[in-house]
């Protein structure tokens, strides 16, 4: 299985995906100005696909996004043009023209309005279509902005399939969420104005409602208490309880056979969050393993494979086996 995603059946319900992506060798082109534009597009591409946004960071050469991609189903022409609204909110006048025209075709049928319709059904409930649409979008604001053309992302995006209950799917959360605290630029994520926790602790109602489906809760306050318990182990303050550890250390822990908390280990880079295919509970894998062999009609030659033991992952699993080293 080369694909680092691995398409399940229709049939099969929402799912949910880890998507990263990097900027083209790794520059730090992503200035502040920039993530803010990211950071509004990625809410305006997710309103208008139908996907929804869990949690995101969003860091100067790459961004992350946790994303719930619900089962296809019919939409009627009213939700496709209030979809397209949102994907622009200050249309040009061509634009208004444009979709007075296409509103016009809708109602009586004619051939322009139902190939409008085609186009944008194409792109709903597709993380593919998702990130493409994303990634092209941005890619246009940055090269017009910054008067420069060609390519700005390096390759095709990563994935990662999770299970979208239990332990597997707020792990993954803390650690995209995290992902400032590793890079040295904030104590605590809600300091952090690029990622999804930080946005929600400063008021937005999207972020917030991200985290709220993500522990399937309805009060602020107390999803808030319980996601920082997956963050620091606690529900006080990060100086007194988040512990880091340097490349070194974990090398010696991972030698010595020891073992750390799971809060200390998501402030290390955790490839099996971006390269294992598919992370969840045993069954959960092996469920995702025999659905992908039906697809396709053949055998994927991988099997599935408890996390390393380096701390108590609540019996979380993946797919994909990893060459390179899994931490650091």
């Amino acid at each position: 299985m080369r694909e680092a995603r691995i398409k399940i059946p229709a049939e099969s319900g929402d799912a949910v995906y880890h998507c990263i992506t990097r900027v083209v060798n790794g520059e730090r082109r992503l200035d502040e100005p920039a993530r803010e534009v990211l950071r509004k597009q990625l809410w305006q591409v997710a309103a208008f696909c139908g996907v929804h946004i869990h949690t995101y960071a969003i860091l100067s050469n790459h961004f992350h996004v946790l994303v719930m991609v619900p089962q296809r189903a019919p939409l009627s022409d009213e939700e496709l043009l209030r979809r397209y609204r949102r994907l622009y909110p200050t249309p040009t006048k061509f634009q208004v023209a444009r979709l007075d025209v296409i509103e016009s075709e809708l109602r009586s049928g004619g051939p322009e309005g139902d190939a409008w319709r085609k186009r944008q059904l194409a792109l709903m409930g597709d993380v593919s279509q998702f990130m493409k649409l994303v990634k092209q979008r941005f890619s246009v604001w940055f090269n017009k902005s910054h008067q420069r053309y060609g390519t700005l992302w390096a390759e095709r995006f990563k994935s990662l399939l999770v299970e979208p209950t239990g332990r597997a799917i707020e792990t993954v959360a803390a650690y995209i969420d995290l992902n400032p605290v590793r890079a040295g630029l904030v104590d605590d994520p809600k300091d952090y104005r690029f990622c999804g926790y930080g946005e929600a602790v400063a008021g937005n109602p999207e972020a917030q409602r991200g985290l709220l489906s993500l522990r399937n809760e309805t009060d602020w306050s107390t999803a808030q208490a319980g996601y920082r318990l997956a963050l620091f182990g606690t529900a006080a303050a990060p100086r007194d309880h988040a512990v880091s550890v340097t490349p070194e250390a974990l090398q010696q822990v991972v030698a010595s056979g020891g073992k750390l908390p799971l809060t200390t280990l998501l402030r290390c880079r955790i490839r099996h969050f971006t390269d294992g295919a598919v992370l969840g509970s045993q069954a959960f894998v092996q469920q995702q393993l025999a659905a992908y062999r039906t697809l396709h009609h053949r055998r994927a030659r991988t099997a599935v494979r408890p996390m390393p033991t380096l701390t108590d992952w609540g019996g979380l699993a993946t797919l994909r086996g990893l060459r390179r080293p899994a931490l650091g």
